[in-house]
């Protein structure tokens, strides 16, 4: 049988039809009720209490509701966690409604369109999002902060992996498609990233936004930018006058950080915590105005490349380094600066407060301050912005007559505009003054006149006012002058025609009061919209201000240096810094190191200990890197770097459980994703290539890729492994060197010494870290007996399988050792002949033992010579031999 519900619910269901995937907050009086499945799962999220009521059939139907005025923090805790609300309010008097009170959506509420509230961090930007997808192959990628206004919009022409990178850099909490996007597109992005997906398919540029379309005229990047528009129009259903002209960008105007890169790197946030402490944001951040915050974050994941723009950032901040006065009254102004920007949206959105307007007017105040304070620099740049500062005196002047200092919260209950703004409302604000002044007088005349001291006038909002006498001194009134309004359990409340009257006069006042208040306030609110552009322009200004104040206040505490940028694609850093690392373990502490790379250094590969440093001194490379190219000074005592269009790291173990992918897999793919993208000028970092497989799969791996850097694409790479074995390709690679992170043994147990040295490192000290990390001593003992089990057994089986070049390597190990016998003043290698012996395993020694004779070691130092008598080569692993070989080889040369 059909379900006949009662006509409220039936217009509940009308309206929910439109809004299927989003909570309905359906208003009735003074709450706003959820019904059906809705109030099911708001109970469960928001932790309130389920009812029940009649829905016109037999069975009751599930209920829960939240008060109106506390609405928002329920909103907020459902969008934060990815839901949308559509809030319906009445949209009829109820005294005038013929039946059910018409009821309409005002506004849907999305992750990708907050616009206040503590969901709103204030500085970070709150994006939406979206996609297209054209015949040519190409992406279009626009998104919005609803909150400043901004738009931006570019076409992406990599692969949709690029397009997933762009949004995942971004933090887009909402993505809006067409209806026809591809399902298997959707379900990477749910897969990889949290954000809600909204659809939209109208692409036409409404009038009211075609003007912010003047810079962007290609068809593609319209109708992308439309897309998004319209979903903002008809989600919102108000004014988006705050919207800023779009703006279009192409990606290779910045240096290319990938999603892993900027992860591996903690540039916003740290991969443990996923906070931002921690993180080079953390750490650069001291902004002054959230505006100035956003702006940061939105220069660290778009370094530049253009050189002149670089320097011209770098010429200001060494400008405000030099003027530590004038920067340091800038700070101080800065801070009174209100968030012009989201203030300027709250203004177009019509929930602007007069709070607001005060923060505003004080805002403004400083603008003419800051400006002489950056006039007083006295260069070209800082001249030209200090033009741009622009104090909008017409509001300040106009917020300063019209608002009082200290307004309410609400704008509805009046006491926001001050006197003398505006007659008439002087004149019911004087109407409510005297009137009250004459309600006291009457109560002190009513009290001389019965003789009742505990007479009192008061008010009520449904009684209005009265005078009431306890029931012990009703004999004392005077018959027929007073009328009963209301009893009592112990008093009567009456009324006389002087208070009636009176009352009439004052409520009237009152309510005409608030009323015109109200509409003085809307219009001083519509005047204020139009100065949006001139607000958002100064909030440009202000925010970069911010962001150079900032570099130079962190370059002077921390003692960073200005960089200089080489043509030549040279790396000259001297006592370089990780700036994060440094300021945790404080300066004192911080073992500073060098990079040297040039055209023949064009590859570093890294060996030493676990812990001693290797991935700190990757990450710190490419730091300063990003640091100089978005502006800002260095931690180094010198610092020469090329500009890099891009750079791709590989640092750290993490399984991409939700894609489900291992460690190597996500090893492999981040690799290839750099040698895949990278160029000559890149930077790539990788840390321990191929650990996630077998040994010799790894090594293999690993070795490829680095031939594959050093022949196909030419890009400034460090590489850190474990596998010594790699340490003869600077034998093979002309631009490959072998550096080293130093460390010694003391007492059996290992040192780090955090130092970055040339050549290569004599062991890997695996289960020295493990004994500092205390593991029982047991377990030591044991893994030292498993390890010489393990290279006695490498040495007997490489026993039984001769290498097919035995003879070949013993006749070239001969040969250099017969040309350090016939010269030995000279300074000879005997590295090539340990790589030889490595590469046959020592197979040769088997066949041929008698090859080790005096004749061929016949050096001038005897002690050398008795030495290598004295050692038993079969005994030893080949990396073995090759360390003692290689350190024979350095105590000849000393």
């Amino acid at each position: 049988m059909m379900v006949v519900y009662t006509p409220m619910i039936q217009q509940y269901l009308q309206v929910k039809a439109d809004y299927q995937d989003a909570f309905l907050f359906f208003r009735l009086g003074d709450f706003y009720e959820m019904f059906f499945d809705d109030a099911i799962k708001a109970s469960q999220e928001l932790e309130i209490t389920l009812t029940s009521r009649e829905g016109g059939g037999e069975e009751r139907i599930p209920m829960c509701g939240v008060p109106y005025h506390s609405a928002s923090t329920y909103v907020e805790q459902l969008v934060e966690r990815g839901y949308k609300v559509a809030i319906c309010e009445q949209t009829e008097d109820p005294k005038q409604a013929k039946g059910v009170v018409r009821r309409e959506v005002v506004q849907l509420i999305t992750p990708g369109t907050m616009m206040e509230g503590k969901g709103l961090q204030e500085k970070d930007n709150n994006y939406i999002a979206t996609i297209s997808y054209f015949s040519d192959g190409t992406y279009g990628f626009a998104y919005n902060d609803l909150s400043t206004g901004e738009n931006k919009v570019t076409i992406l022409s990599a692969s949709f992996e690029e397009v997933i990178n762009e949004l995942a850099i971004l933090g887009a909490k909402e993505l809006v498609v067409n209806s026809s996007f591809e399902g298997e597109w959707q379900r990477k992005i749910r897969e990889r990233l949290q954000v809600t997906i909204s659809f939209e398919d109208d692409e036409e540029i409404k009038d009211n936004y075609q003007s912010l379309f003047r810079d962007v005229t290609e068809e593609k990047l319209q109708t992308t930018t439309a897309r998004l528009l319209n979903y903002l129009h008809r989600t919102q259903k108000r004014s988006l006058g705050h919207l800023q002209p779009v703006s279009s960008y192409q990606i290779y105007q910045y240096m290319k950080i990938d999603y892993f890169s900027k992860r591996n790197l903690e540039l916003t946030e740290t991969i443990r915590s996923k906070g931002k402490k921690g993180s080079l944001l953390w750490l650069l951040d001291e902004t002054k105005t959230a505006m100035g915050g956003r702006l940061l974050k939105q220069w660290m994941d778009r370094p530049l490349i253009d050189k002149e723009s670089i320097q011209t950032r770098l010429f200001m901040v060494e400008t405000l380094i030099n003027a530590y006065f004038e920067r340091q009254e800038l700070r101080e102004k800065l801070k009174e600066v209100y968030d012009l920007e989201r203030l300027a949206g709250r203004v177009a959105f019509g929930n602007v407060s007069a709070r607001d307007l005060v923060q505003l007017r004080r805002s403004l105040e400083q603008i003419p301050i800051i400006h002489n304070l950056v006039e007083q620099l006295g260069n070209e740049v800082s001249r030209q912005l200090a033009d741009r500062l622009d104090a909008c005196e017409e509001i300040t002047d106009l917020l300063e007559k019209a608002i009082v200092e200290n307004p309410p919260l609400s704008v509805k209950e009046g006491n926001m505009i001050r006197d003398g703004y505006n007659e008439e409302l002087d004149r019911y604000r004087d109407a409510t003054r005297n009137g009250k002044s004459w309600i006291a007088q009457l109560e002190r005349e009513e009290r001389e006149k019965t003789g009742i001291k505990s007479l009192k006038v008061g008010y009520n909002r449904v009684f209005g006012y009265y005078i009431e006498v306890t029931k012990a001194n009703l004999h004392l009134l005077e018959e027929g002058r007073y009328e009963r309004k209301q009893t009592l359990t112990n008093a009567e409340r009456y009324i006389t025609p002087e208070l009636k009257e009176k009352e009439a006069l004052i409520l009237q006042a009152e309510e005409k009061s608030m009323d015109l208040e109200y509409q003085l306030f809307s219009e001083i609110r519509e005047h204020v919209k139009e100065y949006i552009p001139r607000l958002q322009a100064l909030a440009k200004t202000i925010s970069e201000l911010d962001v150079l104040q900032c570099f130079a206040t962190i370059s002077e505490e921390r003692h960073y240096v200005k960089p200089v940028f080489s043509e030549e694609r040279r790396i000259m850093i001297k006592e370089g810094r990780h700036p994060v690392v440094e300021k945790v373990m404080n300066a004192d502490r911080y073992v500073p190191n060098d990079c040297i790379m040039h055209n023949e250094r064009e590859i570093l590969l890294i060996t030493g200990p676990n812990m001693s440093g290797k991935s700190t001194y990757m990450r710190q490379i490419a730091l300063t890197a990003i640091l100089a190219q978005i502006g800002c000074y260095v931690p180094a005592s010198e610092a020469i770097l090329p500009i890099f269009d891009q750079v791709f790291t590989r640092i750290g173990a993490a399984d991409d459980l939700i894609s489900g992918q291992s460690t190597f897999m996500v090893e492999m793919l981040e690799a290839k994703n750099a040698i895949s993208h990278a160029t000559k000028n890149s930077l790539i970092l990788f840390d321990e290539i191929g650990r996630g497989t077998s040994t010799y799969d790894g090594m293999a791996l690993a070795q490829a890729i680095i031939e594959y850097i050093h022949n196909k694409i030419g890009a400034k790479t460090l590489f850190s492994t474990h596998y010594h074995e790699l340490t003869v390709l600077e034998e093979e690679l002309e631009h490959l060197q072998n550096i080293h992170v130093s460390a010694i043994e003391q007492n059996e147990k290992v040192v780090f010494l955090h130092k970055i040295k040339d050549g290569p490192a004599d062991k890997s000290y695996g289960i020295h870290v493990a004994q500092l990390a205390q593991l029982p001593e047991e377990l030591i003992k044991r893994a030292n007996e498993i390890l010489i089990s393990l290279e006695q057994q490498n040495i007997k089986l490489t026993l039984r399988e001769p290498a097919a070049n035995s003879k070949q390597s013993v006749e070239s190990m001969n040969e250099g050792i017969s040309k350090l016998n016939d010269d030995p003043a000279e300074e000879h290698d005997l590295l090539p002949v340990s790589v030889k012996i490595a590469e046959t395993q020592l197979s040769f020694f088997a066949e041929e033992p008698v090859q080790l004779k005096k004749n061929h070691l016949d050096v001038k130092e005897k002690r050398v010579l008795e030495k290598i008598k004295e050692l038993d080569i079969l005994d030893m692993t080949p990396m073995q031999a090759m360390n003692i070989l290689y350190d024979l080889h350095k105590k000849i040369k000393s």
